[in-house]
């Protein structure tokens, strides 16, 4: 290391084996890193493409020390990895993005207070810990409502939507019994994402704000330039620069996002890492989010961000449809790009594809 900066060589330990930290693995390897993976998975996409994995438990303190041992700093490749395992591990060693964003972003009370804390509008929600609270939550934000769990639940799951004459002790038995969210529904015209990279040295750089489109709950595709006007794009990147000043980031941040019908942006939820809606970077974008990120946690300066393309749109594969990729491999404006899952699920992610509109 010198002056904060980790040489080629060094080794990024990456707490997750999911497919970001496999393209985030990608990504450092063609910077001269390797990375060892720490996950409990008998499957890990990411350990395909690394050169080293433990496979343990995120409680097992002697395998987090044995990790320790062999690497120069640490990263999380989604926001479920325990708080617990990240904060014993950064008592070892240095882990980037920190223990506060990933403890705010798991639990949605906490990311709204958060933003409402840095001057970030959000959608009316109120907190609700039993059934009687989740009554008297939805006729406080008013229906239609959505009812999520706290804590967990993505893709849609962990939700219901709340109208007028909907069972509400079904929901709350429905939902696992626990703490809830109730969210007003917000009259919005599209769906966006802001996502940030912070260095070590605190320059911060927004990549191009995408539109997305989801499916069933899941992401299904994120277009860029999203064909939104300079105001609009402004407060997207006001948000997610403030919100990764707040936390004094240093890694990669996305910040979900409604535009409402009244011009205002709102944020919805965070993730402090690489984002399904970025992965549009990988071939659209002079620097993709996860070299963004191994440069920041690294010590390196940012990379540039412009777009390689008059137009990008990102395609997620979900389940079955990643069996189409001998096709797709042969489109002349496609870039695939394969998990390495096994097995297709519904409702798996296995891959997507990126079309470059030139």
């Amino acid at each position: 290391m010198s002056g904060g900066v980790l040489v080629p060589g060094s080794t990024i330990g990456i707490l997750g084996g999911g497919q970001l930290g496999r393209m985030t693995a990608l990504a450092a390897a063609n910077l001269g890193y390797r990375c060892h993976i720490f996950a409990p998975e008998a499957e890990s996409p990411a350990a395909l493409v690394s050169a080293d994995w433990t496979r343990a438990a995120y409680d097992d303190h002697a395998a987090l020390r044995a990790l320790a041992s062999k690497i120069d700093v640490a990263t999380y490749e989604f926001e479920n990895v325990p708080v617990a395992c990240v904060a014993f591990l950064e008592q070892l060693a240095p882990v980037r993005p920190s223990t506060e964003p990933l403890r705010v972003a798991q639990h949605r009370a906490r990311e709204k207070a958060f933003f409402e804390g840095i001057d970030v509008a959000v959608a009316p929600y109120a907190v609700a810990g039993n059934e009687a609270e989740l009554i008297a939550a939805a006729k406080h934000v008013g229906l239609p409502a959505i009812a999520k769990t706290a804590t967990e639940g993505y893709d849609g799951k962990g939700q219901a939507r709340l109208e007028a004459g909907t069972d509400l002790p079904a929901v709350w038995a429905a939902l696992g019994g626990r703490e809830l969210i109730v969210e007003g529904v917000v009259d919005f015209i599209a769906e966006a994402s802001v996502i940030v990279a912070r260095g070590m040295d605190g320059v911060a750089r927004c990549f191009p704000i995408g539109r997305n489109v989801h499916r069933g709950g899941i992401l299904h595709t994120t277009t860029v330039p999203g064909g939104f006007d300079d105001k609009l794009l402004r407060q997207a990147e006001v948000i997610g620069r403030r919100a990764a000043d707040a936390f004094g980031l240093v890694g990669v941040l996305c910040v979900e996002l409604f535009i409402g019908r009244d011009g205002r942006v709102l944020a919805n939820e965070m993730a402090p890492r690489p984002h399904n809606s970025g992965h549009w970077t990988q071939d659209g974008c002079v620097t993709s989010q996860f070299e963004q990120l191994v440069r920041a946690i690294c010590g390196l300066p940012l990379g540039p961000v412009g777009l390689r393309a008059r137009q990008v749109v990102m395609t997620n594969l979900i389940g079955d449809e990643a069996a189409d990729w001998l096709r797709i491999a042969g489109a002349p404006d496609a870039k695939l790009h394969l998990y390495g899952k096994r097995q297709a699920r519904p409702g798996r992610k296995m891959g997507h594809v990126n079309r470059l509109v030139t």
